[in-house]
C-alpha cells in the first residue's frame, strides 16, 4: 500500500492549482487525474473570462498548462479513478481501479461535476448515435447538419454559438419564455442567424432508424396552448447543467441537498478532519474556473497548516 502526505482526487482548475501550491509546499502531493483529465474545461472552446488572457484560451490548453505548472514544481500526476474511498479522522484510504490502495495522511477532493441528461428512454437508446452532452467533443460530427440543444444558460448558449460555426441550423430549445445566460451570451446567440431559439419547449423524445432523424417536442406545456409536434434534426445536445461527482463520499462527507460536498469556517475544510474538497464537487453557487482554482490553492493551504499543526 502507496502512503502518502498528500492525495488529490481528480484534475481540473481546483486539482491542478492544488497540485501546484502542495508541490511548492514540499508535499510531495500525488494526483489522479480521474476519467475526465483536465475536468470540464477540456471541453470548452474558449475561455474569456479568466484574469491574464485579454484575448482568451482554450479549456483545453489553459490545463494542459496548469498541468505542466503543476509536474514542475514536483506534483507526481498520475492516470487512474478512485472507486473506494475510506474517510476517518484517523484512517483514509483510497482505492484506485479497483485496486490499488493508497494511504493518505490528507485528501483534496476536486472531483467536479458530471453533465445532467434529460431522463428520456430514447437518449439511452441514441446514445452515441446522435446524442450528446458536449458540443465541442461531438460538433465536428455534425458539419452542415441540423441539431437542437436544450437549456437556457450559459453553457447551452456557449455550445449554440460552437455549433452554428459547424452546423447548417442549430434550434435552442428552452423550457421557460427566457434565456437565463449572461447578457453577453444572450446577446450574441439572439444576433446569430442560425440560432432559432424555441421558448417554452420541451424535448420528450426522438426518433430515427439508425440514429437520430427527429425530435419531438412539447411546446406550452401544462397550458390551453399546449402543442406537441416534430421537428428534423440531425443530433441533440443536452447543456442543462451538472450534478457534483461526490457518490464515492457519501458515506464519510456532509453534503448539501444537492450532493455537493459541504465545507465549513471560511476554508475548503469538510467535516473529516483532514480532508478538504475543491472546485465544482463542493461549488453549488459559482462553478467558475477561477473559483475553482482559488478553491484548489486554498485547499492547499488548509492541507499544509493541517500536516503542521498535526506533526505529519
Amino acid at each position: 500500500m502507496d502512503k502518502v502526505r498528500c492525495l488529490i482526487i481528480g484534475s481540473g482548475p481546483a486539482g491542478y492549482t492544488a497540485a501546484i501550491y502542495a508541490a511548492r509546499a514540499n508535499l510531495s502531493p500525488v494526483l489522479y487525474e480521474g476519467s475526465m483529465p483536465g475536468g470540464q474545461l477540456t471541453t470548452t472552446t474558449e475561455i474569456e473570462n479568466f484574469p491574464g488572457y485579454p484575448d482568451g484560451i482554450s479549456g483545453a490548453q489553459m490545463m494542459e498548462d496548469l498541468r505542466k505548472q503543476a509536474i514542475r514544481f514536483g506534483a507526481d500526476i498520475r492516470v487512474g479513478i478512485a472507486t473506494k474511498a475510506v474517510l476517518q479522522p484517523n484512517e483514509k484510504i483510497i482505492t484506485i481501479d479497483g485496486e490499488k490502495e493508497i494511504q493518505a495522511s490528507t485528501v483534496i477532493i476536486s472531483t467536479g461535476a458530471s453533465a445532467k441528461y434529460l431522463g428520456l428512454p430514447d437518449e439511452r437508446k441514441y446514445a452515441g448515435m446522435g446524442v450528446s452532452a458536449c458540443a465541442t467533443c461531438d460538433g465536428f460530427f455534425y458539419r452542415n447538419k441540423t441539431v437542437i440543444v436544450v437549456g437556457g444558460g450559459d453553457t447551452a448558449c456557449e455550445d449554440a454559438m460552437y455549433l452554428s460555426g459547424l452546423c447548417k441550423k442549430v434550434y435552442l430549445a428552452v423550457r421557460k419564455n427566457s434565456l437565463r445566460a449572461s447578457k453577453v451570451m444572450q446577446e450574441r446567440v439572439l444576433r446569430n442567424e442560425k440560432i432559432e431559439i424555441l421558448f417554452k419547449h420541451e424535448v420528450i423524445g426522438l426518433f430515427g432508424e439508425d440514429g437520430v432523424e427527429g425530435a419531438i417536442l412539447m411546446k406550452n406545456r401544462g397550458e390551453k396552448e399546449q402543442e406537441e409536434y416534430s421537428i428534423a434534426v440531425d443530433g441533440l445536445f443536452i447543456a442543462i447543467g451538472h450534478h457534483p461527482n461526490s457518490t464515492l463520499f457519501e458515506q464519510y462527507l456532509e453534503l448539501d441537498k444537492l450532493g455537493y460536498i459541504k465545507t465549513f469556517h471560511g476554508t475548503q475544510e469538510t467535516n473529516v478532519p483532514g480532508v478538504f474538497a475543491a472546485g465544482d464537487v463542493a461549488d453549488p453557487r459559482y462553478r467558475q474556473a477561477i473559483t475553482a482554482a482559488a478553491s484548489g490553492c486554498k485547499a492547499a493551504i488548509d492541507c499544509e497548516r493541517y500536516l503542521v499543526e498535526n506533526g505529519l
